[in-house]
Order: C-alpha cells, then structure tokens, then sequence
C-alpha cells in the first residue's frame, strides 16, 4: 500500500475523498498559528484585504468590514458565511493586488495577514501608491518532526510547511504535491518530482494525489 503524509490535518470531508484511494494517509500539523495581540485602527474598516482564513479567524468578531479583498475560495467563503461582504476573490495575492491596482487606486485599505506574509501585496500597491495599513495579527511557527518511515507522496500547503518538514527529513524519491507555485518553489529546493494543484485548494491537492497513485 502507498503512503501518503500530509503537512496539515484535514477536515472529514477532505478526508472522505481518500476513501476507496487504496493509500495510507497519515496528518499532521507542520505549522502551528497563534494571534497576536494587535491594535486595530477602528472597529470599522472599509476595505479589508486576507489572504488566509487564519488572518479572519483571527479579526472576525473585532472588525465590520463594509468590503472584502481575498485570495482564496475558503478565505471568502468564512467571510461570506459570517456576513462579510465579499468585493473581490483571486487565487493569488499577486492577482488580487493587480485587480486592487486596476480599479480600486483611490481607495484605501487595511491588510490582516501574518508574520511570514508574502511581499507581493505590498510592493505592488506601495508601487501604485494605494494606501494602505498592514496589521500583523498571527504569527506562523514551524512545528518540525521526525519521520523514521518513508512515504510515497507528501502534500505540502504552504512554503513553511515545506521548510517544517524538511528541517528534520529529506524527501528523498517522495512525490511533493503543492497547494500552488510558491509552495512548488520552496519544495524545489529540495525536489524536482513535484505537481503543482490546478486550482489552490486542499481538496484539489487531494484530487492530484489520489489521480497520481490510481496510474
């Protein structure tokens, strides 16, 4: 039987798209998150920028929104289920941050994101003069283990999750399944046998893996 490590503990339902794979999985959390003690500008916030469902969880019941600007179908969607309102959604930040440039220049916006945030956001609206205030309200701590087995495949989430695991492991002849590039990139370092999602979520992380190992 292959065996499948993943570097996040998934939910059940995620789990169920296991179900009838033939692959042993086995999860656990290679980063750990804790908010911060932040100080926010006001309850009520114009134009919210998140980038992780982390970055909401971690502001949902101290800030109104009256606008929402993610990346990601799961961020938007916490957000939209609490009654935020969602004004635009991109796979990527870069992406986000161009459609920001685009259309929204005269506004100003406050970015929730964590401490191990990418630089794209920032840089491409400080380079359009958008304003905005960036509010660090999570930190991202790497929880590396040791694993005396090998596996088949490993599904990584994030670039941290990448640097977690190979702080103590090689991935020696392991398939690295990515969420997305820049998670591809850091697990490149370490790999050329990797595959990369076509849309950045767990679920179609799951759907490469299990589509791999069914060849």
């Amino acid at each position: 039987m292959k065996s499948v490590l993943s570097t996040k503990k998934i939910s059940n339902s995620q789990r169920q798209l296991f179900l009838n794979s033939g692959l042993s999985l086995i999860e656990y959390d290679a980063i750990l998150t804790e908010t911060t003690d932040f100080k926010l500008p006001s309850e009520k916030i114009k134009n919210a920028i998140f980038t992780s469902k982390k970055a909401v969880n971690a502001v949902l019941d101290k800030i109104e929104a009256e606008n929402c600007f993610c990346v990601g179908q799961k961020t938007a969607e916490v957000l939209s289920y609490n009654g935020f309102h969602i004004q635009e959604i991109a796979d990527y930040g870069k992406d986000l941050a161009e459609t920001i440039t685009k259309k929204y220049t005269a506004e100003t916006f406050t970015f929730f994101c964590g401490n191990k945030r990418r630089d794209e956001i920032p840089e491409i609206l400080e380079y359009k003069n958008v304003q905005f205030t960036e509010i660090e309200v999570y930190k991202t701590g790497l929880n590396p283990q040791s694993f005396s087995q090998e596996f088949d495949g490993i599904l990584f989430f994030s670039p941290s999750a990448v640097q977690s695991f190979t702080a103590k492991n090689e991935l020696k002849s392991a398939m690295a399944f990515c969420i997305g590039t820049t998670t591809a990139s850091e697990a490149k370092k370490h790999t050329n046998n990797l595959i990369i999602a076509t849309k950045p979520s767990i679920e179609n992380v799951i759907v490469q893996v299990v589509k791999y190992f069914k060849k």
